[in-house]
């Protein structure tokens, strides 16, 4: 499941330094996720100190120009996003720009902000996708009704449509639209219509694969079975252990860089012409349904290629 590896724990360890490395860990809430990754850094020999945007800001001022909670007057060597909260508009391009900022500053920041908005926003990630010439469903985003309406009377004849939030996760939300009268009010889906054709294929139930990528290499798969259309595990869907080819690999691989992604979980699905095809991607990816069909310990790699870059990184933060 997994290709060449980064050096490993023990080669890490030798390499000089002054000090301990200190990553600051974007999170919600200190989940199974961040405690994972926290230890796993851990064992390397580094700090890992939660982070919470919210309690975060800029202060032109300062030594830094940020105050970063936990790193009263400095700046971690490293911040890695586990997870960032939903808010306002407003708040959520402050803590975006925060991730923005500490990059300028010469932390190494993963993932950092412009991969987040790239994920985020399933718009740019289908645009950048089909930039890059990767195989991914033909997808309209408009903002009124009567356009949506259009492209449905247009492009829903043979095949349904999948209405997904725009800023959706874990499946929730989706809608399959077969004509405009499937089309919700403009305030259920905030105003914007993101629809992409439908390729799923129904054999005994419905399949899909998640990939972890980290660094333009697979670290694990699964496959997700589900008796409906919706594969994601927070739906109910079942993790199964899966040995992901080459194409599979290359395509997840891709996927990743085209949104500039250090480490990314890639949705492929097979369609009714066994073309592999990128459904999504996802810059905060969870592994949770991963781990369950995996003896790889997913955070101990994560955390591995963490501490490899912020060795070789040039320029790191201040620590406190």
């Amino acid at each position: 499941m997994t290709s060449s590896m980064r050096p490993s724990p023990d080669v890490i360890a030798m390499k000089p330094a002054a000090r301990r490395l200190h990553v600051g860990l974007v999170i919600d809430n200190m989940d199974w996720h961040a405690r994972e990754l926290s230890r796993a850094l851990t064992a390397l020999g580094a700090f890992a100190t939660p982070i919470r945007l919210t309690a975060c800001g800029f202060a032109t001022r300062s030594t830094t120009g940020l105050v970063i909670e936990g790193f009263e007057g400095g700046l971690p060597d490293a911040i890695v996003v586990r997870s960032m909260s939903g808010g306002s508009f407003e708040a959520v391009t402050l803590r975006l720009g925060l991730l923005h900022a500490a990059r300028e500053l010469g932390v190494m920041v993963w993932n950092d902000a412009r991969a987040i908005e790239r994920c985020v926003d399933k718009s740019m990630t289908s645009f950048l996708l089909a930039r890059a010439g990767m195989a991914t469903p033909p997808t309209w985003t408009v903002e009124s009704r009567e356009a949506a309406t259009t492209i449905v009377l247009r492009e829903a004849v043979d095949c349904p449509l999948v209405l997904k939030p725009l800023f959706g996760s874990q499946g929730r939300g989706l809608r399959l639209i077969r004509t405009p009268d499937d089309l919700p009010e403009p305030a259920v889906v905030n105003g914007v219509y993101y629809l992409q054709r439908f390729v799923g294929v129904e054999r005994d139930g419905f399949r899909d694969f998640r990939l972890l990528v980290c660094q333009g290499r697979l670290i694990a798969g699964m496959a997700r079975h589900s008796t409906g259309w919706i594969t994601n595990v927070k739906r109910g869907a079942r993790p199964v252990a899966v040995a992901a080819n080459e194409e599979m690999r290359e395509l997840a691989a891709r996927a990743a860089t085209a949104v500039g992604a250090a480490f990314a979980g890639v949705d492929i699905l097979y369609d009714i012409d066994g073309c592999p095809t990128v459904l999504e991607v996802n810059s905060m990816p969870a592994w949770f349904g991963l781990q369950k069909v995996t003896s790889l310990d997913i955070a101990a790699v994560l955390a591995n290629d963490i501490v490899t870059a912020m060795v070789a990184c040039p320029a790191r933060g201040a620590s406190a």
